[in-house]
């Protein structure tokens, strides 16, 4: 029987190999790597993560504005989302490709699960 517990042992330890390279091969989906960096002193930023926003930090905009996707509406909400921190000024100062990338990223987040799932596997 001990035969089989280093082929075992073996086969665990691949399993874990291939779980581990596969979370590095699939990006997070709420990850942007920025295509114009924001420097910010020394710092570099070159990717932004947006974590999904409660009702709170959606406070001082409008609904409406953030389903539109408006400047004024991302530029207040972004930075109590994101990591690193973005401030306000880095948001103004963003690449608009990645501002609109952020946004759609942002506008996911809005969607019901329900509305996700009917758009992940549309019907035939």
């Amino acid at each position: 029987m001990n035969q089989h517990a280093p082929a075992s042992t073996a086969q665990h330890a691949h399993t874990d190999i291939d779980i581990a390279a596969q979370q590095l091969e699939t990006p997070d989906p709420n990850t942007h790597t920025l295509d114009t960096p924001l420097v910010r002193g020394t710092q570099t930023i070159t990717q932004v993560t947006l974590s999904k926003p409660s009702a709170g930090a959606l406070r001082g905009t409008s609904l409406a504005a953030l389903v539109n996707l408006e400047v004024d509406a991302l530029r207040r909400v972004l930075p109590r989302i994101s990591t690193p921190t973005l401030t306000e000024a880095d948001v103004t100062l963003m690449d608009p490709a990645d501002l609109v990338a952020l946004g759609g990223i942002f506008a996911g987040f809005l969607m019901p699960k329900a509305l996700k799932a009917s758009m992940d596997c549309p019907s035939a």
